[in-house]
């Protein structure tokens, strides 16, 4: 069953193509890796599946609505989250801020709901820590953190944006194997740079650069990559991709051809 359906979408900012003619179907329990250039676009596919941005043409549908319709059921860690380090916020006071409803005013903290959010905490291994200052945790504890905020509410749909950003080598691996944990029972989809690392993960890769390209195994082609990472006419761009340890594809040098 689909869980995020993308039909024919074109998106136009200020009189610029961003994205054009995407196509894309999420299944249940699917992990998608969304790759591409800085600028080609993955952002703000995001956005449009989350209901922040509408579409110029085309359609969206997850879990069989409107994006806004379905914000309850997706998960969300956007890119960059700052935090002030000074202010005595607590890892367990961030999870519990997940089940807050923007509608109301004022949101009663109940045994039920510090419980889920314990229960979030634990997940990605940080119960342990519910009690500490945002500010003395690692980056890599405060991105797990800022996880179980988004698995407070129990969301069909988990959606990171870079969510690596700030992790050394050793942390982006144990945390692409708590995604993997949390996938068994939640579609995930996460944009990312580190194609040596997620590739052992994932079980679906999406390229986009204006276009989108998927493909529904976690293999990384040579025609995958040359159409997302152009060079220019003249350039020769020999790539390697290493996974588990080993030279897992070695692409051919190749040209940009003239358009």
């Amino acid at each position: 069953m689909a869980i995020v359906e993308v039909k024919d979408l074109d998106f136009t900012y200020d009189g610029q193509v961003v994205l054009q003619g995407v196509d894309l179907t999420v299944r249940e329990s699917d992990f998608v890796a969304i790759i591409g250039p800085n600028g080609g676009g993955k952002t703000t596919l995001l956005k449009l599946l989350l209901g922040l941005l509408t579409p110029t043409r085309g359609t969206i549908e997850v879990d069989g609505k409107s994006p806004r319709q379905a914000s309850p059921c997706i998960g969300y860690v956007p890119q960059n989250v700052h935090i002030n380090r000074s202010f005595p916020i607590t890892a367990l006071d961030v999870v519990l801020m997940g089940e807050r409803d923007p509608k109301k005013r004022v949101t009663r903290r109940t045994a039920a709901s510090r419980e889920a959010a314990l229960s979030a905490l634990e997940r990605m291994d940080m119960a342990e820590h519910s009690d500490r200052k945002m500010g003395t945790l690692s980056g890599g504890q405060r991105q797990r953190v800022f996880i179980a905020r988004a698995l407070a509410t129990s969301p069909k749909l988990l959606v990171l944006d870079e969510p690596t950003a700030s992790i050394d080598t050793k942390g982006q691996t144990e945390f692409y194997q708590l995604l993997s944990e949390i996938n068994k029972d939640i579609t995930v989809l996460v944009v990312s740079h580190d194609l040596l690392v997620i590739s052992r993960y994932v079980k679906s890769v999406a390229c986009v650069n204006k276009s989108l390209h998927y493909h529904d195994q976690a293999e990384i082609t040579d025609d995958m990559l040359g159409a997302m990472y152009r060079c220019s006419v003249e350039e020769i761009c020999p790539v390697e991709l290493v996974a588990h340890g080993l030279p897992h594809r070695v692409l051919a040098e190749h040209k940009e051809q003239p358009q």
